[in-house]
């Protein structure tokens, strides 16, 4: 499916369907890209919900800020939640403009407010200045999902650089810690904080030794900060993706020769569509889960994980 295909040839997320065919087992050729990555330059292209999430009004009236919005998983949840009747603030690297533009259009279509904002996580000052600017842009400010993440596949320890972990960790795990600090100024009794770990969290690929340890990390503070502000009523929750087609796999998030085979090794045989994720991130968003509260959703086509 093209990403410029106007005929609407997918079934939505509420069509009763076979999970195993709803698409199909792909073999993406051998490509690169550098990092961060564009949508629009991935073969093949994604489903990110622009054609298949039909929405249900649950989130209407809500305002959120997405980071990592412009693609992958964080467009289709930008997209799922604008269907679903939200305002949505995105983050995104300035080299993901194209990207950006073209969610915001979405979301502008479904009769809601898109706030662009582009920046670097690993920015500290950055981090408070976007929850400020996303509340500014919004009116207000309930729910945050931190999605944004880097991974680059490293075959050896020994080949690691001290600086490639010390960005991972940045962007990763202190972001998350940074912007949620400062939306808690913003959040009122009933919001929602979503975060993305990882398959990668449970069963650590031996090229992810940096990326690994960051969704370890996302989800012992997802836990911990789910307790502390419960008695607030605000709920903390994370969505564990397993393998995912997105553009972080071919901006050396995978070995280039492993291409091919990605995501064929789930029991369901082939990799996630972004679309596929949505849903979790609405659920965990919207009123119907409140008593769900330090929770890590595993969407992984079958993956065991604790």
């Amino acid at each position: 499916m093209s990403n410029q295909d106007s005929d609407n040839t997918r079934t939505d997320q509420l069509t009763f369907q076979n999970p195993v065919t709803r698409y199909p087992s792909i073999s993406p050729p051998k490509q690169d890209q550098p990092e961060p990555g564009l949508d629009r330059e991935l073969e093949p292209a994604t489903d990110r919900g622009q054609y298949s999430y039909r929405g249900t009004g649950r989130l209407e009236g809500r305002k959120a800020l997405i980071t990592g919005a412009d693609s992958g998983i964080g467009a289709a949840v930008a997209i799922g939640f604008a269907r679903e009747g939200a305002d949505v603030a995105l983050n995104y690297l300035p080299d993901e403009q194209a990207d950006a533009e073209e969610i915001c259009r979405i979301i502008e279509e479904c009769g809601r407010k898109a706030v662009p904002i582009p920046g670097d996580l690993t920015d500290v000052g950055f981090c408070s200045e976007l929850v400020g600017a996303a509340a500014e842009g919004l009116g207000g400010l309930d729910i945050l999902v931190n999605n944004a993440g880097r991974q680059i596949a490293v075959e050896s320890l020994q080949d690691l650089t001290e600086e490639q972990w010390t960005r991972t960790y940045e962007t990763n795990i202190r972001a998350i810690f940074l912007i949620t600090k400062a939306a808690l100024e913003h959040l009122p009794p009933g919001s929602a904080i979503i975060n993305t770990t990882s398959i990668q969290a449970y069963s650590p690929s031996p090229t992810l030794i940096d990326y690994a340890s960051t969704k370890a990390a996302i989800n012992n503070f997802t836990k911990g900060m789910a307790v502390q502000l419960a008695p607030k009523g605000i709920r903390v929750n994370a969505v564990a993706p397993g393998p995912f087609w997105t553009p972080l796999q071919v901006s050396d998030g995978q070995p280039k020769d492993k291409l091919p085979e990605f995501g064929k090794n789930t029991p369901i045989g082939r990799a996630g569509q972004p679309t596929e994720l949505a849903p979790a991130y609405v659920f965990l968003a919207s009123p119907e889960s409140s008593y769900v509260i330090g929770e890590t959703l595993n969407v992984n086509g079958g993956m065991p994980s604790p």
